[in-house]
């Protein structure tokens, strides 16, 4: 027997003896059949109503709820904008200008040479890292939520050990809720393409916070302090 039937025939032992600890009879063939319909076919449940619009209002409710949030938000033009207004950012806030970027073929395509003052480089965040700035995969209206996949193009620790998150954003990439993010997912890795099911799906909705010490809210105590997004406003509106 491969381990795979191994598997298999361990996880139905399991599931059967569980089974009968509840007085449940053994699925029938009908019965089996129907639940991989039922997974197969990925039906949402209920959205909310702030989860549904025109994709117009998504983008605009989006950058409300991630202001709410906790978020700061900048909205530029087009792609070629995105370093500009990261420089911008750092500018702003009286921030050193080193950066570092995820190994993203279309982040790191952008001009950051053209911004004379950014020290950029590129990789996992140490320590001593700052300022990250990376892409996203999709960003949640109904919440403010962006949503990272973890890869080689970018590595996790680039959304937790940095003080300071810049995330560049597409409209396009937004969505209004979040099964939407599950179907986009579904969809790229049916596609293929050189997209792979990542391991780590990070859905981020603001600054890291806590209110454990006093219930005083304290921005920065497992992750970022600040978030601020790169919202480019490409016209799409569709995948």
């Amino acid at each position: 027997m491969s381990a795979h039937a191994k598997t298999a025939s361990g996880r139905e032992n399991i599931l059967g003896a569980i089974r009968r600890s509840l007085g449940r009879p053994a699925l029938s063939t009908d019965a089996k059949r129907d639940l991989n319909e039922h997974i197969t076919k990925h039906r949402a449940n209920l959205v909310p109503a702030r989860g549904k619009g025109e994709h117009g209002e998504l983008v605009e409710r989006f950058k409300e709820m991630a202001e709410a949030a906790a978020c700061t938000v900048a909205v530029v033009d087009g792609e070629t904008a995105v370093p500009g207004a990261v420089a911008d950012y750092l500018r702003a806030n009286n921030l050193p200008t080193q950066v570092t970027l995820a190994p993203d073929e279309w982040l790191s395509g952008l001009d950051w040479d053209g911004q004379s003052l950014l020290d950029t480089k590129s990789g996992a965040a140490g320590i001593d890292d700052l300022v990250s700035v990376t892409p996203a995969f999709a960003g949640v209206a109904e919440t403010g939520t962006l949503v990272a996949l973890s890869g080689a193009a970018h590595p996790t620790t680039l959304n937790f050990v940095p003080d300071y998150h810049v995330v560049a954003l597409r409209a396009s990439q937004v969505v209004g809720a979040y099964e939407e993010v599950w179907a986009r997912l579904r969809k790229a890795n049916k596609q293929g393409r050189g997209f792979t099911m990542p391991r780590n799906v990070n859905m981020i909705t603001g600054p890291s916070r806590t209110a454990d010490i006093a219930l005083t809210i304290e921005l920065g105590a497992h992750g970022p302090r600040s978030l601020h997004i790169v919202l480019i406003d490409d016209q799409a509106g569709e995948d």
